[in-house]
C-alpha cells in the first residue's frame, strides 16, 4: 500500500510539473508557425469594389445588400472556401427615395435650397411627408424636470430644430430617454411638434460632412414624422441672425447649465419620400474552411466583419461605407486567400464570415450566434472593423482575454517565415525595396516598415522581423461591436481596428481614395496572422462552462 501511494504521489508531482511547465509557454515563448504575405493590391481591390456606386451603399435590405453578398461569396468560392451558406433574418428597412430642404423668411422671394449629400442628410429612420412651417430651437430636445426645454416655447405645428447626443452634465437616468434620434423625435411630436431637424455635433465627422446612422432608436416608427440630420455648419446657417447663434446656444447649455430655447425668424419646408418595411429579409454570409488535422480540424476559429453600410439617399447621398466596413470585409477575404494555400491551410477549421445587420445593434452577429449549429465547436472570434485609416492598430479585449490578446501580440512582433524570394516579394509589395544591411542581413523595405530578410542556404526561404507596429495597450479594453455577443457567450473575442480612426465614421466621404493603405496592410497581415496562429490548435481559451451556454436575447 505504500508504495502504491508513493508511487501516485510521484505521478502526480510530474503530472503538476508537466502543467506548469506546459502554462508557462506563453505565446512568446513559442516558436511562430509560417505565416504567408498578404497581397494589398488585392485588399485594395475588394475595397474599391464594395464601396462603388453598384451596391448602393450596402444597406442591410436593400438590392444593394443582395449584389455585396453576391460578390463576397463569388469570392470565397474562387478563393477555395466551399461551404458557404446564408442565414436569414429580418430587419428593418427604410429606403430614402428623395428629399428637398429649404429655409425662408416670411415676406422674402428668396430660399436657400440645402442639398441631399453636401449640407444634410435623413435620419436613416426618418418618416415620409411633406411640412412647411417655423423653425424653433429646442436645444437637446430635453423635456424633464431638471432640463425642461419645451417649457417656455410653443411648437406645436413647427420643426423643431435639436441638437444631438446630450449635456455632459446631464445624468444617465435622464439622458437615457432623449439619447437616439427616435426618443427627440417622439419627445418633439408630444408637444406637437410636425418635423425635426437634428443638428450633428458629434466629434466623429468633420463639421461640413453630412453623418447618418441607420439605427436610430428603439421602435415604434414615425412613419409620417419627417427627421433630417444637418451638419454642424448648416446648423449654423439655421440660426444666423437669430436670438443666439448655434456655438453660443451649445456653450450655455453645457457650460452655464441654462435652457436655451427660441423661436426663430425663419420657416424650413421639407418633402421627403421614403419606403419603409418593418421586416426586410437580409443575410449573413458564412464561409468553412476546413482545417488541416483530423482531430482539430472539429474546433472552429471565427473570423467576421460587418459588410452592411449607411446606403443612398436619393441620387446625390451616397455613403461609400471604404473604411466602415469595406476594409474590414476585404480583410477577411484576403484571409480566406492566403489561409486556402495548403501549405498554410490551419489545422483548426477556420468559419470566415460576413455579418449583416450591425448598423442595428449587431442584429447579424446576433443572428448568427442563435443558428450556428458547431457554436460549441468555437474557441475564438476575431473581429475586424474599420482598419483604413488611423495612426496604429489597436485591438481591443485584452481586459476579457488578455491570453488570446497576447497570440495577437506575439503575432505583430514575431519571426515570420515568408516562403517568397525577394523578387517575389518584390511583386506583391511594389514598394519594397533592398536598402543595405543590418548586422550583415539584408533589409526590406516596405511601406516605410523595415523587414530584415534572412535567407535561408539552397532555398527561398525569408524570415522576416514582422514587427509592423507596436500595438496599444495602454489602457485595457473589452470587445465592441459584434465581438460584444460572442463575448456574452463567454467565446473570447478580439477586435482588429485603428487608434483615432474614425473620421470618415459613416459619412459620404468614406470613399476608397481616403484608404491608408499602410494601415490597411499591417492590420490585414495582423489579422492573417493571428487566425494562422491561433488555428494551429496550441491557443486553448474557452472553458466548457461557455461551450454549454445557449443564447439568449
Amino acid at each position: 500500500m505504500e508504495k502504491k501511494r508513493i508511487r501516485r504521489n510521484i505521478m502526480g508531482l510530474c503530472l503538476t510539473a508537466l502543467a506548469l511547465t506546459c502554462a508557462s509557454v506563453s505565446a512568446q515563448d513559442r516558436e511562430p508557425v509560417p505565416m504567408p504575405v498578404i497581397n494589398p493590391d488585392s485588399v485594395m481591390k475588394h475595397i474599391i469594389e464594395l464601396s462603388s456606386e453598384t451596391y448602393e451603399g450596402r444597406m442591410a435590405g436593400t438590392r444593394g445588400h443582395e449584389r455585396a453578398v453576391k460578390y463576397v461569396e463569388n469570392v470565397l468560392r474562387r478563393y477555395g472556401v466551399r461551404e458557404i451558406k446564408e442565414q436569414p433574418f429580418d430587419v428593418e428597412c427604410n429606403e430614402v427615395e428623395n428629399c428637398k430642404f429649404n429655409i425662408y423668411t416670411p415676406g422674402s422671394k428668396e430660399k436657400r435650397v440645402f442639398t441631399l449629400g453636401n449640407e444634410f442628410c435623413c435620419a436613416g429612420m426618418t418618416g415620409r411627408g411633406y411640412v412647411d412651417a417655423q423653425m424653433v430651437f429646442c436645444g437637446y430636445g430635453v423635456d424633464n424636470g431638471l432640463l425642461n426645454e419645451y417649457k417656455e416655447v410653443d411648437v406645436k405645428g413647427k420643426i423643431v430644430v435639436v441638437l444631438t447626443g446630450l449635456p455632459s452634465w446631464l445624468p444617465e437616468s435622464i439622458g437615457a430617454h432623449y439619447r437616439s434620434l427616435r426618443d427627440k423625435a417622439r419627445t418633439a411630436e408630444r408637444h406637437g411638434a410636425i418635423g425635426m431637424i437634428a443638428v450633428n455635433i458629434s466629434h466623429s465627422c468633420h463639421s461640413y460632412e453630412p453623418q447618418s446612422r441607420i439605427y436610430c432608436g428603439e421602435l415604434p416608427h414615425l412613419g409620417t414624422f419627417p427627421i433630417l440630420q444637418a451638419t454642424a455648419d448648416c446648423g449654423r446657417e439655421l440660426l444666423t441672425g437669430e436670438a443666439m447663434d448655434l456655438d453660443a446656444a451649445i456653450a450655455a447649455i453645457d457650460n452655464d447649465h441654462r435652457v436655451c430655447s427660441f423661436s426663430t425668424l425663419k420657416k424650413a419646408e421639407i418633402d421627403i419620400n421614403a419606403f419603409y418595411r418593418p421586416r426586410a429579409t437580409t443575410v449573413n454570409v458564412v464561409g468553412l474552411l476546413e482545417g488541416s488535422d483530423k482531430e482539430l480540424r472539429r474546433e472552429i476559429i471565427v473570423v467576421g466583419a460587418s459588410l452592411d453600410g449607411s446606403g443612398i439617399q436619393g441620387e446625390t447621398c451616397l455613403f461609400p461605407g471604404a473604411d466602415i466596413n469595406a476594409s474590414g470585409v476585404a480583410a477577411v477575404l484576403e484571409t480566406a486567400r492566403v489561409l486556402s494555400d495548403k501549405d498554410y491551410r490551419p489545422r483548426r477549421s477556420v468559419a470566415f464570415v460576413l455579418f449583416s445587420g450591425s448598423e442595428q445593434q449587431y442584429l447579424g452577429s446576433r443572428a448568427f450566434i442563435n443558428a450556428y449549429p458547431n457554436l460549441n465547436r468555437v474557441e475564438a472570434f476575431v473581429n475586424v472593423q474599420n482598419i483604413g485609416y488611423g495612426d496604429s492598430l489597436m485591438v481591443l479585449g485584452d481586459n476579457r482575454y488578455p491570453t488570446l490578446w497576447k497570440e495577437a501580440y506575439f503575432c505583430d512582433t514575431s519571426i515570420r517565415t515568408f516562403d517568397k524570394s525577394f523578387s517575389d516579394l518584390q511583386r506583391i509589395w511594389p514598394s519594397a525595396t533592398m536598402r543595405g544591411n543590418i548586422k550583415g542581413d539584408s533589409v526590406a523595405v516596405i511601406d516605410d516598415c523595415r523587414f530584415p530578410l534572412m535567407k535561408k542556404l539552397g532555398s527561398h526561404t525569408y524570415q522576416a522581423n514582422g514587427r509592423h507596429q507596436i500595438m496599444l495597450s495602454k489602457e485595457k479594453s473589452d470587445p465592441k461591436g459584434d465581438a460584444r455577443v460572442f463575448d456574452a457567450m463567454g467565446i473570447p473575442s478580439l477586435v482588429i481596428t485603428t487608434h483615432d480612426g474614425l473620421h470618415n465614421n459613416h459619412v459620404t466621404t468614406d470613399i476608397w481614395e481616403n484608404i491608408d493603405r499602410r494601415i490597411l496592410t499591417m492590420a490585414t497581415q495582423l489579422t492573417s496572422d493571428l487566425v494562422c496562429q491561433i488555428g494551429e490548435g496550441l491557443y486553448q481559451g474557452r472553458s466548457p462552462q461557455s461551450k454549454a451556454q445557449r443564447f439568449r436575447e
